[in-house]
């Protein structure tokens, strides 16, 4: 583990030396990991980080919506500071929030929309997301399921999801302990 933490140093350090952007630009990423409402929570606790909006990304449809999103991915966008925390930690912290393993979506949740992915909008975030993948799949000692895909169109979701876990605490909650996600997380991170 302190290898992996080493090599996201690293990694961090490089992105952030090869193209560090004007003092408060702010940029974003987009993940999907499962349920969009975990992935929210818990990509806006790492420090740096400003926004994480809920939404649909990857398929063809235009507009999609809970009802009808099918062949979109549950993804959050998330707004960052690069000053502040590198697209390597961003990516290494929603690793550390996901089962990267399960190829047909997250704990409970099962399916296509609910798989993981990494959207990346440049060769250098691919790069990155690809070394990430690596020294996950080492530290855990399995393959990596979660895709590496190129950025799409990001549809924002319905306003009664976003920030549900902090508007509905006790909801997401159970849902949370319903679906067993911080015991899957335990079994592959420890």
């Amino acid at each position: 583990m302190k290898k992996l933490l080493f090599t996201v140093a690293a990694v961090s350090a490089l992105a952030v030396a090869g193209a560090a952007p004007a003092q408060g630009s702010l940029k974003t990423a987009v993940f999907a990991g499962g349920c969009f409402w975990s992935a929210e929570k818990a990509m806006e606790s790492l420090p740096g980080v400003k926004d994480a909006v809920s939404g649909y990304a990857g398929g063809a449809s235009k507009n999609p919506t809970y009802q009808n999103h099918s062949g979109h991915l549950e993804v959050v966008r998330v707004t960052y500071d690069p000053a502040r925390v590198s697209y390597a930690k961003l990516v290494d912290h929603f690793f550390h929030n996901i089962d990267p393993t399960d190829p047909n979506g997250q704990i409970c949740d099962q399916g296509p929309s609910y798989r993981t992915a990494i959207f990346v909008a440049s060769p250098e975030e691919r790069k990155i997301a690809q070394e990430v993948a690596a020294q996950v799949a080492k530290a855990i000692r399995q393959p990596v399921a979660t895709a590496i895909r190129p950025a799409a169109t990001f549809y924002k979701a319905e306003a009664y999801h976003q920030d549900y876990a902090k508007k509905n605490p006790g909801q997401y909650n159970r849902y949370r302990i319903g679906c067993g996600r911080d015991r899957a997380l335990k079994a592959v991170w420890g």
